[in-house]
């Protein structure tokens, strides 16, 4: 099965993949092609880690989506070789066309329009090391991002209750999301990520004035933060930060994505 976009994904899926994180996860046959868009610096760690762990032969497939050929072409020539597909790709549109003409799995490390697997991680974070989810008051912090996104997704397929504080000209309607513009409610967890390039939103940074007032929650930033945007606060000296070692479940999590996908 493709994991693009959480919102393709039930409930059950969810949890199978979590229920693998802490079991013995096996090992996969065959080789991954992996083409990624961009730095990301510890997605690219954490997947290459995952695909060794896995025993996965890999090969790297630089731009693999920006070439002008057909996806169905580039699918039907290259599937015969990959067990499954991991790409980083900005074109939403194009990964999930390519992912529809691919007879392999295909699992998005990231798009325009979500980060699935960077927020099954931190939401297993949170439902393993905190309180269930579904009792977590849960507070995304800024401007809608492809990471944002991706939580509105799991909101709606896991029934969650999650806060989102945006200026008003970035609310939307969504299930189980309640858009706001104020900090006035308690918080389990607040959850940012980096302003997307170009919006420019003063006074919407998160200061540990709106930490009190929800009641001292964790802080959860997406890495690469940006102190003096997104954050007006070095985190690292918020006594709720979950530490840079949070960020060791993708790892874990990303394994048992790829062995959900490969199997499904």
């Amino acid at each position: 099965m493709n994991v693009l976009r959480l919102s393709d994904l039930n409930a059950a899926d969810v949890r199978a993949i979590w229920g693998r994180v802490d079991s013995s996860t096996g090992a996969l046959e065959g080789t991954v092609a992996w083409s990624f868009d961009g730095k990301g610096i510890r997605t690219r760690t954490t997947f290459v880690q995952a695909f060794r762990e896995l025993g996965l032969s890999f090969t790297e497939l630089p731009d693999l989506l920006k070439s002008g050929e057909r996806v169905s072409d580039l699918a039907g020539y290259l599937d015969p070789f990959y067990r499954l597909y991991v790409i980083r790709e900005p074109d939403h549109g194009r990964l999930a066309d390519f992912a529809a003409a691919s007879s392999r799995p295909v699992v998005n490390a990231m798009s325009s329009e979500g980060h699935p697997c960077e927020v099954l991680t931190d939401a297993h974070f949170i439902d393993s090391r905190l309180m269930p989810i579904e009792r977590a008051r849960i507070c995304l912090w800024g401007p809608p991002t492809n990471v944002l996104r991706s939580w509105h997704e799991l909101a709606g397929v896991l029934g969650l209750s999650v806060h989102h504080v945006c200026e008003s000209r970035f609310h939307e309607a969504k299930d189980g999301v309640t858009f706001t513009e104020s900090a006035d409610f308690s918080a389990d967890v607040v959850i940012t990520d980096g302003w997307p390039s170009g919006v420019d939103a003063p006074g919407s940074s998160l200061t540990g004035a709106h930490l009190k007032l929800m009641g001292h929650p964790k802080l959860l930033p997406t890495p690469p933060f940006s102190i003096g945007r997104e954050l007006s606060l070095d985190p690292v000296t918020y006594p709720g930060f979950v530490g840079y070692e949070q960020k060791k479940l993708l790892v874990p999590v990303q394994k048992a994505i790829l062995c959900h996908a490969a199997d499904g």
